[in-house]
């Protein structure tokens, strides 16, 4: 019985060979960030973000920053949303248009992977424990989506753990690790980061991703139950903050 069959490139399968063509065609939006229904919500907070940054810019006068921005001292004094109003301010184009590359680069992967839900869950969990942590060993004011998108990149680096005795999974969780070390050194040579925030959400990231390894992905209450694990994170950060 043969098991494969001369094709004009390379070989075929017999089964790929009948009259049936029983193949299955993949388009290529289907596995690149062009296809935005499959990653709506990497999207729209790419959208949310260059928006509000631009009514920033274009209407001063409104007072985005001020009445959105984390401020130690107020948070101290109950204004706790601010930690999450803060994650949709940035403090100049290259800030922002770092941050949204980073998003769009990294953002789909986990989307597709987890489903949009458990992603969002995933993301506020991580700006949330970015600002806590910020709260708590920082100080003046923060802005930026840069500790939700360290919660991504935590959250990729623990999916990848575990396949990094492969070649493809080592290339994945080596090229992370090492873009994560150059991001938490740049604070030791320039100013005005808020590597707090990135270190919260990165170990916030870490934490959420480990414990959805241990859940399988299918069922019907499986993305309710990584959906839950994400909002007891970010809930714990916001007790935290609160009680300090």
């Amino acid at each position: 019985m043969e098991c494969s069959r001369d094709a004009v490139v390379g070989q075929k399968c017999p089964e790929c060979t009948t009259p049936e063509q029983r193949t299955r065609v993949i388009p290529a939006r289907s596995i690149t960030h062009v296809d935005r229904s499959a990653t709506p919500v990497t999207w729209a907070l790419i959208g949310i973000n260059v928006v509000v940054f631009g009514l920033q810019e274009l209407f001063p006068a409104l007072r985005i920053g001020p009445r959105a921005a984390q401020y130690s001292a107020l948070v101290d004094q109950g204004e706790w949303w601010r930690l999450l109003t803060a994650m949709f301010l940035h403090g100049g184009v290259l800030h922002l248009m770092f941050n949204m590359y980073a998003l769009w680069l990294f953002g789909p992967v986990l989307e597709r992977r987890f489903g949009s839900l458990s992603y969002a869950a995933l993301y506020v969990a991580g700006g949330i424990s970015g600002g806590m942590l910020f709260q708590i060993l920082g100080e003046g004011a923060a802005v930026g989506a840069s500790g939700a998108i360290f919660g991504l990149l935590g959250a990729l680096l623990a999916a990848s753990y575990r396949q990094r005795h492969t070649r493809a999974g080592a290339a994945v969780f080596g090229q992370l690790a090492l873009l994560l070390a150059i991001n938490l050194t740049l604070p030791l040579f320039l100013g005005n980061i808020a590597w707090q925030a990135h270190v919260g959400g990165l170990l916030a990231g870490i934490l959420i991703a480990a414990v959805w390894d241990h859940m399988p992905l299918p069922g019907r209450t499986a993305v309710w139950r990584r959906v839950a694990v994400a909002v007891v994170v970010g809930t714990a950060a916001l007790v935290v903050v609160l009680l300090v």
